[in-house]
């Protein structure tokens, strides 16, 4: 039986193996799955994408730039709480009168109730009592007469020498000394007076000066009656 079937089985490998008639093409390999839609292209290459880092190409900080215009202003808030009223102040100087053609008048006459001794400097003779001080051109803080209408005025200064002390004062004209008032040291206090007419101009000032302490110098008072008077008016202004 076996005999039978072996030239079969020694034919099969030759007709296998024998080339396909003249003419016809081979026939590729095919993948089951290259009909797929979307399937790649046999023998595509693979797509190459290019990434920068940009961190690494960033270049100095630059200049700043130059200012804007600025905005519009906004709208304005609501007012505020009213504060707190402030303490009371001083009393001011009495500003310049108006035109000197129609304010032509100026007086003044002061007193003062207390003594006054000398120290080591000038001492201002200051007043605490008030007669006459028209316009207020008498500055009561200061003890002097200041001047707003140009003119020639007549100045006079009355004290109380104290017994046994000099009384050594000036008529000041700003910071010249225009007349004394001088008492010698005598067992015996009297009156005693000084006067004095001045051409003054525009902000001129006039005061009593006490003289520095070299001797006892000094004025009585005894706080009561008034012992100590100055005492000033205009008698002809420079403009009529």
């Amino acid at each position: 039986m076996f005999e039978a079937w072996l030239p079969v089985l020694l034919l099969l490998p030759l007709v296998t193996s024998v080339p396909p008639p003249f003419g016809t093409p081979p026939r590729t390999c095919r993948r089951c799955c290259d009909h797929l839609e979307g399937a790649p292209a046999r023998n595509q290459m693979p797509e190459i994408r290019t990434y920068i880092n940009m961190t690494i190409l960033k270049g100095d900080k630059g200049d700043r730039g130059d200012k804007g215009t600025p905005g519009k202003a906004g709208a304005e808030g609501p007012p505020g709480s009213r504060g707190p009223m402030g303490p009371k102040g001083t009393k001011g100087q009495a500003g310049s009168p108006g035109d000197a053609c129609k304010t032509q008048h100026a007086a003044f006459s002061v007193g003062r109730r207390k003594a006054l001794h000398s120290v080591d400097y000038y001492q201002a003779l200051v007043f605490d009592t008030v007669f006459v001080n028209l316009h207020e051109h008498f500055n009561m803080f200061k003890g002097k007469f200041y001047c707003y209408v140009p003119g020639i005025y007549f100045f006079n200064v009355n004290i109380h020498t104290w017994n046994f002390k000099e009384t050594y004062m000036h008529i000041m004209h700003n910071d010249q000394e225009k007349v004394i008032l001088y008492a010698q040291p005598s067992e015996r206090s009297i009156m005693q007076s000084q006067s004095i007419m001045l051409s003054l101009e525009q902000n001129d000032e006039v005061w009593v000066r006490l003289y520095k302490r070299e001797r006892e110098n000094a004025v009585y008072s005894d706080d009561v009656d008034v012992y100590i008077t100055f005492n000033g008016y205009i008698i002809k202004p420079s403009l009529e």
